[in-house]
């Protein structure tokens, strides 16, 4: 490893930075498996309930069940995002100032 990787691998920012993000994205990530898995396991067990009508109408709880499945996929994308581009970033270029 160069000398100036090593320094960036030492610098505490950098540690700081890799538990931050590593935290950050085992927790979007088990929110997603809980929103996908939730989903399986309704449309497994809960048939029923997705079959059941919303009002008097011919839509049932299945389609907004699952529309939000899929939208929460792209919310929580935007948030790793937003955060990325902001904090993440930011500890970036302040351990690249530092390494030079």
């Amino acid at each position: 490893m160069s000398q100036n990787a090593q320094r960036i691998v030492n610098n505490p920012k950098f540690q700081e930075l890799v538990a931050k993000r590593s935290a950050f994205a085992w927790t979007l990530s088990i929110a997603m498996l809980v929103i996908y898995f939730g989903f399986i396991l309704l449309v497994a067990f809960g048939k029923g309930f997705l079959g059941t009508p919303i009002g008097s109408g011919v839509t049932t709880w299945g389609i907004p069940v699952g529309v939000f499945t899929i939208v929460s996929a792209f919310i929580l994308t935007g948030i790793y995002v937003n955060r990325a581009n902001g904090e993440f970033d930011e500890l970036n270029r302040q351990i690249l100032e530092e390494s030079k």
